[in-house]
């Protein structure tokens, strides 16, 4: 796995229906490897020719776009209003630093000794947020940014300890590095691939890019919430970094086909490829757009093992990555046939 790229993905703004940056990216990395097209929502639909054609089409996709923040209103302060793009939990908002397109700011509130002891045990209301630019005036923000601008947090990617990843849009830039990893390799079968557009704000990229493709076949390639941590009860949990890749058998989206997942599980099992099912019915990706778009088609959801998503500073192991790179090769073989 080359982490460079995907450290480079992580560095992109991308936020639903901002995807460019990340596309143009992406457009630079497969350039060569495959033949592509971009379709006019934003989607980057890829075919790469392997070995054999398979007995049925098939689709591996991973989204582009992040969570992030959207400018609804400029205050005559000049402090600026937002509303989030995706699933965030406001908790985590206060005191971040972020950045609307090249400009700085921080996300601002009452300040705590302001605060009613009500105030003080919750989370605060989106309403009582605000960007901080640094402008005295309406007049002085606009000339910075406009209404429909996308801000994002402002972190830094490392690596921890033994082998752990950290940074901001792991959901999904990984997803999106492992599939330019295959599509840098060889395949066994010919496949699909889709890099989609404003998975957060409803799987929209996705259904458009299944219909065009008609793969009967689909694999999503995401990253899932990993609960373990002190104090979470083990049926909880749902999934553990450095146990391998994570198979659903249904989330609150999707009801996954039980003949690919129990083959998935066969073929981790055989290939000697740690992996573990998803531990409860949560969350919900963009398989349930590729589910329902068309003629339909049967679907799978392999993702990474990823504490924090929807954070600044999202966390996920080698170990899981490199054995889902493994598993989607593998799977590229076992499905074909």
């Amino acid at each position: 796995m080359e982490y460079q790229t995907l450290k480079t993905l992580c560095g992109l703004p991308g936020v639903s229906g901002a995807e460019e940056p990340v596309r143009y990216e992406i457009l630079k990395q497969i350039e060569g490897h495959c033949i592509y097209r971009v379709d006019p929502l934003g989607n980057i639909l890829a075919f790469k020719k392997g070995r054999r054609e398979p007995a049925q089409p098939m689709l591996f996709s991973a989204h582009m776009d992040e969570v992030g923040l959207i400018v609804t209103y400029i205050e005559e302060s000049g402090l600026v209003r937002f509303a989030p793009v995706g699933g965030i939990d406001r908790r985590v908002l206060p005191g971040k630093a972020v950045k609307i397109g090249g400009i700085p700011g921080v996300i601002g509130s009452k300040a705590v000794h302001l605060k009613s002891a009500e105030e003080k045990d919750k989370a605060p209301a989106l309403d009582a947020l605000y960007i901080d630019i640094g402008a005295c005036s309406r007049e002085e923000a606009e000339e910075k940014v406009a209404l429909g601008d996308r801000a994002v947090f402002c972190a830094h990617d490392c690596e921890m300890g033994d082998g752990f990843l950290r940074a901001r849009a792991l959901d999904d830039r990984l997803g999106c590095a492992l599939l330019i990893e295959m599509l840098h390799g060889e395949l066994e079968y010919d496949a699909h691939f889709a890099f989609t557009v404003q998975e957060e704000t409803g799987a929209t990229g996705a259904k458009t890019a299944a219909a065009q493709i008609g793969a009967k076949i689909g694999i999503a390639v995401e990253t899932t919430t990993a609960c373990d941590l002190p104090e979470v009860p083990p049926e909880k949990t749902v999934c553990a970094l450095k146990k391998g890749p994570v198979l659903s058998f249904m989330d609150r989206g999707t009801v996954y086909d039980l003949a690919l997942y129990r083959q998935a599980l066969e073929t981790a099992q055989e290939q000697g490829i740690p992996c573990q099912p998803k531990a409860g019915i949560y969350g919900g990706n963009e398989s349930r757009s590729v589910q329902a778009a068309g003629n339909g088609a049967r679907v799978l959801a392999v993702s990474v093992p990823c504490r924090y998503l929807h954070t600044p500073s999202c966390v996920a192991h080698r170990s899981d990555v490199e054995h889902t790179l493994a598993l989607l090769q593998a799977l590229n073989g076992a499905f074909g046939g």
